[in-house]
């Protein structure tokens, strides 16, 4: 895709080459656990802070080094998607008489701490709603890649950053606060179906950016959709527990099928209509 040129968002907090405060523990076997459940964290990232907490080790730490130059790369590139993002639901907002809060934009390394805990690489990116702000370890995409079949790729990076920022979307239009009120008192199947819905908005939202990004910026490079679309096939739910466990267990489904995550970025990008996006319609 083509990114370079961009006006930089200030909205990036590159937390990369330091760390300091509590270690989270999140290796081995519980690292695995953890990413298995928090793909693509979302609202339900919260969730994770109790057991993220429990094996919260007391120690501090301070370390500190220099970026590489692939890295500096790397967040000139991630400061592009943000600054797009930025224009693109400003306008949205704009268009229907609301006004964006922009969010933050966090790259970490290997640990960090959020208003909704801390967390580890292993939590996958994530939307923290208690800050507002999307939290990213550039490692994730390594794993997407070598460990969940994706392509890879520079639109895999921006489709992930779309899909969070389309939790912060969520937030905004208080979606999210109706889905947790709503999910009190119902039984983990019932609560499940509410969580992949919100999952699947988020990815339309996200094909409803790179309709707009395109139209904007003519962005777009052969390869790229299907870059995206790699991505969320990787992720879906049956196609992790498939690749983990060996079988699929649809009850506990929190972001939905590769088919649905790959249809609903897709209606997001050929239509760009926000009020296209009622995934919580055929729950």
């Amino acid at each position: 895709m083509k990114w370079q040129g961009r006006r930089e968002s200030g909205n990036l907090e590159d937390r990369r080459g330091m760390s300091g405060g509590k270690v989270v523990a999140g290796g081995g076997i519980i690292g695995v656990i953890i990413l298995l459940i928090t793909m693509f964290g979302g609202q339900d990232a919260q969730n994770l802070v109790p057991v993220i907490e429990q094996l919260n080790q007391q120690q501090s730490t301070q370390v500190e080094r220099e970026l590489t130059p692939e890295e500096i790369e790397t967040g000139k590139f991630v400061d592009a998607l943000l600054t797009d993002n930025e224009e693109v639901w400003g306008k949205i907002f704009r268009e229907n008489g609301m006004t964006y809060k922009e969010p933050n934009l966090v790259l970490f390394t290997g640990q960090v701490q959020t208003a909704c805990g801390g967390a580890t690489s292993a939590s996958g990116p994530f939307y923290c709603p208690g800050d507002q702000k999307v939290y990213m370890d550039m490692d994730f995409f390594k794993e997407l890649k070598s460990k969940f079949g994706a392509k890879g790729g520079d639109f895999a990076v921006a489709y992930v950053v779309a899909h969070e920022i389309g939790h912060h979307v969520q937030t905004l239009l208080g979606t999210s606060g109706k889905v947790r009120e709503m999910q009190q008192g119902m039984s983990e199947a019932e609560a499940n179906k509410l969580s992949v819905a919100l999952e699947l908005q988020a990815d339309f939202y996200a094909g409803v950016w790179t309709h707009h990004n395109q139209k904007m910026t003519q962005m777009l490079e052969p390869g790229d959709i299907e870059e995206a679309l790699s991505a969320a096939e990787a992720v879906g739910d049956d196609a992790i527990q498939k690749k983990m466990q060996g079988h699929v267990v649809p009850d506990s489904f929190t972001h939905g099928t590769s088919e649905q995550r790959m249809y609903w970025f897709n209606k997001g990008f050929e239509s760009g209509d926000i009020k296209q996006g009622n995934t919580f319609e055929k729950l």
